[in-house]
């Protein structure tokens, strides 16, 4: 629109390129200090032309500058081949075409789910089903959280639909966990061997993704949820509220078990030592009534009238300590007695000593010294 010429030429052809292109050229050099913005020659035109492809070199040079984090790694690719894994910092490679850089996180936990129903269908999946060893079929959510320890092959291993390659962990996450929830039952996966599955399937997983070289390490394995199929759901919970009731029995009867046999071990200690004591007591009594009867023996060799006369008293004492009942010799007289007869029964009901034992015989203090008797226990001459 600036050219002066452009008005007069009217409708006769398009404009001259040449002319624009010289006009162009001038701009630039004049851009440049190349001068006072004239037109210049043909080596003017090419050393503005020189300059811009300069300039886009540069720029073209600058894409190959790339910063890696501390918690990163780059894995530069020349023509499709390996060249080297750069570490944190600034870092330039070759611009494209020539080569590529791939940053890789090797920190980052990255994480896959198998088996999760999508609330829209509301239907489980089909990779959730699985066989039991018994032929049982369950239900079976897990979720896979790995990470990356070899960047070189991540890139170069995996043939994976996303970055992540959570593909690749996935389906390997399946073949794990059908392979161990096929060699369990059912009983096993529903309760008390959830915990060794996990392990057995993080160790499956990591088998699997090592024989391929992808680079990945699995950290964990949590198996969420564990159900048979909705259809049989009710059946399961009676069965697993009997396996309940059962684990609550045993406690109960444990805790019985623990109660009484170590009091029935007490009493029984208690009755060995008891009869032990009376076993020791009944040795020590006889044998010291051995003992006795040998020196009464001896006693009676040298005078046997007199020991069997003491002998006689001794047994009397014994038999009358524990006797109600009051012998009174009274050769004469009509002396009045007083029994406390209240006292004999009391006493012939709760004995206490042997003093308390003793009837009591009272003369009364009316009667004359000359009419008293003695009052004595009067055992039969000659032992009789």
């Amino acid at each position: 629109m600036s050219d002066p010429q452009w008005g007069k030429r009217g409708n006769d052809g398009p404009p001259d390129l040449d002319e624009i292109f010289r006009k162009l050229n001038a701009r630039l050099v004049g851009l440049f200090g190349g001068g006072s913005g004239k037109p210049q020659g043909p080596a003017s035109w090419v050393g503005g032309a020189g300059i811009i492809a300069a300039i886009l070199v540069l720029l073209w040079g600058a894409t190959g500058f790339y910063v890696v984090d501390a918690k990163e790694r780059g894995v530069v690719v020349r023509f499709g081949k390996f060249k080297e894994i750069t570490s944190e910092g600034l870092n330039w490679h070759l611009p494209y075409p020539f080569e590529e850089v791939d940053i890789i996180n090797l920190t980052q936990v990255r994480s896959v789910e198998i088996g999760y129903r999508d609330n829209s269908k509301n239907k489980v999946p089909e990779e959730a089903l699985m066989v039991t060893e018994d032929q049982n079929i369950v239900d079976v959510q897990l979720a896979i959280q790995y990470d990356i320890t070899d960047p070189k092959a991540f890139v170069f291993n995996n043939v994976a639909l996303s970055d992540d390659a959570e593909d690749i962990v996935k389906q390997a996450g399946e073949a794990a966990i059908r392979e161990v929830v096929g060699r369990n039952k059912i009983d096993a996966v529903l309760n008390e061997g959830r915990a060794k599955i996990s392990v057995d399937v993080k160790a499956t997983v990591q088998s699997i993704l090592d024989s391929y070289g992808t680079g990945i390490r699995v950290s964990q394995v949590s198996i969420n949820q564990v159900q048979p199929p909705e259809a049989v759901q009710a059946a399961f919970d009676d069965a697993s509220r009997a396996v309940q009731d059962k684990d609550k029995s045993k406690s109960e009867g444990e805790a019985y078990f623990n109660d009484k046999v170590p009091q029935a071990k007490g009493l029984a200690s208690r009755l060995l030592a008891e009869a032990e004591g009376y076993r020791q007591s009944i040795l020590a009594n006889a044998e010291g009534e051995a003992s006795r009867f040998k020196q009464v023996l001896v006693a009676y060799n040298q005078a046997p009238g007199v020991t069997r006369q003491r002998m006689y008293f001794d047994t009397m004492q014994k038999i009358f300590a524990n006797s109600s009942k009051v012998y009174v010799d009274q050769k004469g007289g009509n002396n009045l007695l007083y029994l406390p007869l209240d006292k004999l029964i009391q006493q012939s009901g709760t004995p206490s000593s042997q003093e308390t034992q003793k009837p009591a015989v009272v003369t009364p203090p009316a009667a004359s010294a000359d009419s008293n008797r003695d009052i004595s226990i009067s055992p039969n001459r000659e032992g009789r």
